[in-house]
Parts: structure tokens; C-alpha cells; sequence
């Protein structure tokens, strides 16, 4: 589910103003992976939660505002949790995600 997380984070910050090689670097991927997952030819096409709407929207602002790689570490395993809570079938180990 962390391809999920990051296209929903790359979309939401690029629609925030930030450009897709902004994103893509804050993210840890290539702007062709960010240019996927805007065109929706990458990442999981899930339904999501009001819940997991709201934490992405806030992390995109704690992103926007500098979150260290700990801080973007934590963003990811909130986000993991509340996909979890949502859907049985993802691991319940978030510490295994690595973004």
C-alpha cells in the first residue's frame, strides 16, 4: 500500500502548488514515477476514507512546512494505520514500510 501513500502524496502536492520535481524529491521517487501517479498509471486506485483523506491533506501541510525524513517516516506509518484500520488485507506491521 506505500505505492497508494505516495501517489495520494504527490497528488496532493502538486495540487498544493508544488512542482512534480518538488515532489518527487521530497518523496523519494523519479518526477516520471509523480507524472504516473497524477495520470493514474501508478499506485492503488482504493477507495479511502474521510479519515485517511484528512491525514494526507495534513501531511502534505507538514510537508510543505519542512518535515524532516523522520517526521515524512511517521506521515507514511499514520497513513499505513489508518489504511489498515480500513482494509484487513494490509500488514499489520507498519514498521516495515520504508518510504
Amino acid at each position: 500500500y506505500l505505492p497508494q501513500i505516495r501517489a495520494d502524496l504527490a497528488k496532493e502536492l502538486v495540487k498544493s502548488g508544488m512542482t512534480q520535481s518538488g515532489a518527487a524529491k521530497v518523496l523519494g521517487v523519479t518526477p516520471a514515477a509523480v507524472s504516473q501517479y497524477l495520470h493514474k498509471k501508478r499506485g492503488g486506485q482504493t477507495v479511502k476514507s474521510r479519515d485517511y483523506k484528512q491525514e494526507i491533506k495534513k501531511a502534505v501541510d507538514r510537508i510543505r512546512d519542512g518535515a524532516s525524513g523522520t517526521d515524512l517516516y511517521g506521515i507514511v506509518c499514520r497513513c499505513c494505520q489508518i489504511l489498515k484500520k480500513d482494509d484487513t488485507e494490509i500488514s499489520a506491521n507498519c514498521g516495515d514500510v520504508v518510504l
